[in-house]
């Protein structure tokens, strides 16, 4: 329904028994307002802009939709019953991951990202800065020492999109068409790169094709050296991977890449780098990831944040399509100035020219990560690792106990793991429907994305869980099955 069509009783004037509707959450929704709208831009009133649409794709009828909510104390109760109808993993128990995951967020992480400089300075440009290139270049350098490279782009919507605009520089840096995936490559991310890379029409079509997995659930090499070409621009691997399991090989893979010509694209959850080793220093070409697990609450799909990072090479930083920042020198000696490196060769300055569009910055979770890697530090980053794979291997354990039900993939994973229910004869929406009924989120069904392991579920354990609570999910299943 457009502003300003409903109309209410006035009956504090009995000459004007109805006037136009004004709602005081809609922006510019005062009668006046709009005609000078409407004048400015030539066209007599708001039906006019409508023309173009053909009368038998117009509704005509009224919205069956309730009256407007104008007290705001009315709107919270409305919106928290809302709500209210959901289970959120504050409400149950919760092994869900498969990329996203509860992790502990440090108070300071919140105090900082709602300070009003932050929360009102949309991308902090020169006009409204407020502090954001200080942060971009701080979370630059701590990204940069974690993945062990030198350039850290600034992140962008999610781990899905990175994927694809990383492919897809790694082909204008070959001059090649073609790209390998890991099978175990996330479905989210690789349905995003199917997007971003085709379809065939275009020019800057990019063919996908998957490499087999291994009995470790790592990448098979055989697989990998039979279909490496000299069209292959980029392998792209996850370590730890979707399932969760720990690619043992990487240098291998890399060697391989690099012998054919191709780059080595490595997705990395960075909460992992303090017990595994960076990417940067196993051969990868371009890292991508995604930000969510430092510092940055789950938001009902929200909360992600993709970045691409890289060596400091001047080809690689042309071909980027996204922001880079950095420090400088000024004209006056000892004084430093942050800015944005190469800012012509973006969607910005070359609009449709460009490599890429550039989006909206995730600039809230650059503060985020940036505070978190800060509060940190190696030593906690070692610590959390450590915390999670002796907690993700001790749940492994517990359910191994359980009749029907195996691991898959050996024991090499960090945080999430596969469990084989085809043993137990149920299905996995069955078991996780009776665990819903006890409280408990159970793990992500992977029946359909990954057929070829049956009736398996990829099961997630982060610092937050502890013992009882593993016990808790051990002894529920146990019931279950």
């Amino acid at each position: 329904m457009r502003p300003g069509r409903r109309v209410r009783e006035r009956s504090d004037d009995p000459q004007m028994t109805r006037a136009p509707f004004i709602h005081p959450y809609i922006p510019n929704a005062v009668p006046a307002t709009k005609q000078a709208m409407l004048r400015e831009i030539g066209v007599r009133d708001v039906e006019e802009l409508y023309a173009p649409i053909p009368e038998r794709l117009r509704f005509k009828g009224e919205l069956d939709v309730p009256g407007p909510i104008l007290a705001e104390a009315d709107l919270k109760r409305h919106l928290r019953a809302l709500l209210d109808k959901n289970l959120s993993t504050d409400d149950c128990l919760s092994f869900l991951g498969g990329g996203v995951a509860k992790h502990y967020v440090p108070a300071a992480v919140d105090e900082v990202v709602n300070r009003a400089e932050f929360l009102s300075a949309y991308c902090g440009a020169n006009y409204s800065d407020h502090g954001k290139y200080q942060v971009r270049w701080e979370f630059n350098s701590q990204l940069a020492e974690l993945l062990d490279v030198d350039v850290v782009s600034e992140p962008i919507y999610d781990w899905g999109t990175v994927v694809g605009a990383s492919i897809r520089m790694a082909s204008r840096i070959t001059g090649r068409s073609r790209a390998l995936l890991a099978r175990s490559t996330a479905p989210e991310r690789l349905a995003v790169a199917r997007t971003m890379c085709q379809p065939e029409q275009l020019p800057t079509h990019i063919g996908l094709e998957s490499v087999g997995m291994d009995a470790g659930g790592g990448m098979d090499l055989d697989d990998l050296r039979r279909k490496i070409s000299a069209q292959t621009a980029a392998v792209y691997l996850e370590n730890p991977s979707f399932l969760g399991c720990i690619e043992l090989r990487v240098r291998e893979i890399a060697a391989v890449c690099h012998q054919a010509g191709a780059l080595l694209i490595v997705g990395v959850d960075p909460i992992s780098l303090g017990v595994l080793a960076p990417p940067g220093s196993l051969g990868a070409d371009i890292v991508v990831g995604d930000l969510q697990s430092l510092g940055v609450h789950m938001s009902a799909g929200g909360g992600v944040s993709g970045f691409i990072a890289f060596n400091d090479d001047p080809v690689y930083c042309a071909e980027c399509p996204l922001a880079l920042y950095t420090i400088l020198e000024t004209e006056r000696e000892g004084e430093y100035a942050f800015g944005e490196v190469m800012a012509e060769r973006t969607s910005y300055g070359l609009r449709d020219k460009g490599k890429d569009w550039v989006g909206t910055a995730s600039g809230l979770w650059t503060i985020a990560a940036a505070v978190y890697m800060s509060l940190m530090g190696p030593q906690g980053f070692r610590e959390i690792g450590e915390t999670i794979l002796k907690r993700s291997h001790y749940a492994a354990a517990r359910l191994r106990e359980i009749d029907g039900v195996r691991l898959s993939f050996g024991d090499a994973f960090f945080k999430e793991f596969v469990v084989d229910f085809n043993g137990s004869g149920k299905r996995v929406w069955e078991v996780n429907r009776a665990l819903l009924e006890r409280r408990i989120f159970g793990g992500l069904d992977l029946s359909q994305d990954f057929p070829q392991l049956g009736q398996s579920a990829l099961y997630c354990v982060t610092e937050l869980h502890t013992k009882a609570d593993i016990d808790r999910l051990t002894a529920a299943l146990q019931e279950v099955l």
